[in-house]
């Protein structure tokens, strides 16, 4: 019996052994797919929070605004491709501090600010620069569920262009002011004078009345300018565009203003090529074309030469036309100012020589609706050249 019992114990302990092992490999098959599970949920996660992440950038750098996100301990975390622009930025500030990655102390005392207030709103700062920029700047803390602050997001409003605007505007009122009240104080003062006696005095009262008149006229010119720019910024005139001969309307223009050249002893030359034709509003043309040549005879040298000549533009469907005077030229610092309202490159001319300081800005405004480009060159003592192209359309002129 003793043998039998041995056998049958070693048998049940394999039995035992076997469903042992069946156990374990059970086991081991269970946490084996536990972890795979482990693993996909992971994967997953990662996935989930890589695709969060991708939208919430996306979503930033749609923004016209900067953002910017800071973590708890003030250090960047995320900004979107605007305040890249803004700031320039050629590197990845995330993980520096406000000081480390924009080196701007109005920044970084407005995040002090922040950190003790929890909101800054419409909180200025200027970027220095070639091309300085002014930013408006709102802030505020995120805080967590125990009401400490989690993290900051500060967003940046380019309020460059509005500030330039708002310049701009102060300027025109400022100088129209001026250019109105020097006129009217003048008909004014000759008015009271006529008033007071000199009416009775024949040949004063004439002189009067022709003085009170010529400022009557400049009123009127500047007003009429000063609609016309209005009509052109505001697209109200439509041009009426037909195939020209430009040639034809730089004559007309120096036949208007052959006796104006005449006192100053100027002489007009059209060098305009004969076939060069354009699609243009042939009215508008020729105000550009009158106010160069009307400048370039006021302002330019007497006993000159003014020069309207034209030729193919570098561009393919373009003409270029310019004007050349030989008179004593323009200062480098006012050449990107010439077009400007009001603005006169010799602080020294008098109102009295003529013009209402809004040629220059009509002629800009009538190429630039013509689909061309204006510009200027100028040597001092060498004269100038007033440069403009046109679009063609195919226009050619037998």
């Amino acid at each position: 019996m003793g043998p039998i019992l041995t056998i049958v114990a070693v048998f049940a302990a394999l039995g035992l052994l076997y469903q042992g092992r069946r156990r374990i490999g059970r086991l081991e098959s269970e946490l084996s797919l536990q972890r795979q599970l482990t693993k996909d949920l992971k994967a997953l996660h990662d996935q989930e929070h890589s695709r969060a992440v991708a939208q919430q950038q996306a979503l930033f750098n749609s923004m016209i605004e900067g953002v910017l996100l800071l973590d708890h301990d003030g250090r960047v975390q995320m900004f979107n491709q605007s305040l890249e622009r803004l700031f320039g930025l050629g590197q990845d500030i995330r993980g520096k501090t406000i000081m480390e990655a924009f080196r701007l102390h109005e920044l970084s005392t407005l995040v002090n600010r922040l950190q003790k207030e929890g909101t800054v709103l419409g909180n200025e700062i200027h970027l220095p620069g070639l091309e300085a920029r002014c930013l408006q700047v709102n802030a505020t803390a995120v805080p967590d569920r125990q009401g400490s602050r989690q993290a900051s997001i500060l967003v940046f409003h380019d309020l460059t262009r509005f500030k330039q605007l708002e310049n701009t505007r102060r300027e025109f009122v400022a100088n129209v002011s001026h250019e109105l009240r020097t006129p009217l104080s003048l008909i004014k003062g000759f008015v009271e004078t006529l008033i007071d006696g000199a009416k009775d005095e024949p040949a004063v009262a004439m002189r009067f009345l022709q003085i009170i008149d010529k400022h009557t006229d400049r009123l009127t010119f500047l007003i009429e300018d000063l609609l016309t720019i209005s009509r052109l910024e505001s697209g109200q005139i439509v041009l009426n565009l037909q195939p020209t001969a430009l040639r034809t309307i730089a004559g007309r223009v120096i036949d208007d203003l052959q006796t104006r050249a005449g006192e100053r002893r100027v002489r007009l030359e059209n060098r305009v090529p004969e076939k060069q034709g354009a699609k243009v509003d042939a009215d508008r043309l020729q105000q550009v074309l009158f106010n160069l040549v009307d400048n370039a005879i006021r302002y330019g040298r007497a006993d000159g030469t003014v020069i309207i000549g034209g030729r193919p533009g570098e561009a393919a469907g373009h003409v270029e036309l310019w004007v050349h005077d030989d008179g004593p030229g323009i200062p480098p610092e006012a050449i990107e100012r010439v077009f400007e309202r009001f603005y006169r490159a010799d602080k020294a001319r008098s109102p009295e020589q003529g013009g209402t300081g809004l040629g220059l800005a009509i002629v800009k405004h009538i190429v630039q609706s013509h689909g061309g480009k204006v510009w200027v060159e100028s040597e001092q003592g060498k004269g100038s050249t007033f440069h403009f192209t046109l679009e063609t359309h195919g226009c050619t002129c037998p």
